[in-house]
């Protein structure tokens, strides 16, 4: 067996995770990323392929309290200014355009802060997460095992921060990796070794979705063949 084979992805039993990707990172915003607005559109085609995949799709969230309880020792100041930053109850904090099916959707603050799954369909969650990894105080890991994934396919915002630790997370729980180049701000070519250095798959998210697409064209072929 090749180290390629340990680490390739499995698209047929993947899942999209979305890090950060909410209103208040985008351009404008008051914490805003460089590139996050930019990324966005690949952000929302990888949603409507995973979901026409009939794949997992959990959006990664933070979420600030006003009086700075739950933030970062390095952002308390930032989130308890003047000016709100991914504070429940403010439009801020929701998901950016496009990345729900529901352009209404909302966040349900309370049941997220207790650290529980919000469901937006029965392959769509939303987790928050209270530090930079998504695996960090969450039930990500639990909510992949019990949909049966190995694999987790990585945008969102900024690859420094969150995508980054994330992806380092999802590494030492085994699962397989795919950072999507296209649709993750604040990526740069030492961080693209980094990766690589690691087993994380590189690719664009045209790629990622003719792989889904190619996944669910050979199932669908294998289910036919064994109803004849």
């Amino acid at each position: 067996m090749s180290m390629h084979s340990l680490v390739e992805p499995h698209f047929d039993s993947a899942a999209l995770l979305t890090i950060d990707v909410q209103a208040d990172t985008l351009d404008g915003g008051p914490l805003e990323i460089p590139g996050t607005s930019t990324a966005l559109p690949r952000i929302a085609s990888l949603c409507q392929a995973f979901r026409s995949a009939g794949l997992p799709i959990v959006h990664i969230v933070r979420l600030y309290l006003a009086d700075g309880s739950n933030a970062e020792p390095v952002r308390k100041d930032l989130v308890t200014g003047p000016t709100p930053v991914l504070r429940p109850g403010t439009p801020g904090r929701l998901l950016a355009p496009g990345l729900a099916a529901d352009p209404s959707a909302q966040l349900d603050d309370e049941l997220l802060l207790s650290g529980r799954a919000q469901h937006l369909t029965d392959r769509e969650i939303i987790l928050y997460k209270p530090r930079w990894g998504a695996f960090f105080g969450t039930t990500l890991d639990d909510h992949l095992r019990d949909n049966h994934v190995d694999t987790v396919v990585v945008a969102g915002c900024n690859y420094p921060n969150c995508p980054r630790m994330s992806i380092y997370e999802a590494c030492e729980r085994d699962y397989r990796a795919v950072l999507v180049e296209d649709a993750v701000s604040g990526l740069y070519q030492r961080g693209r070794a980094e990766m690589i250095n690691i087993g994380v798959t590189l690719c664009h998210a045209d790629a990622v979705i003719a792989s889904l697409i190619d996944t669910g064209s050979r199932n669908a072929k294998t289910a036919k063949d064994r109803r004849r």
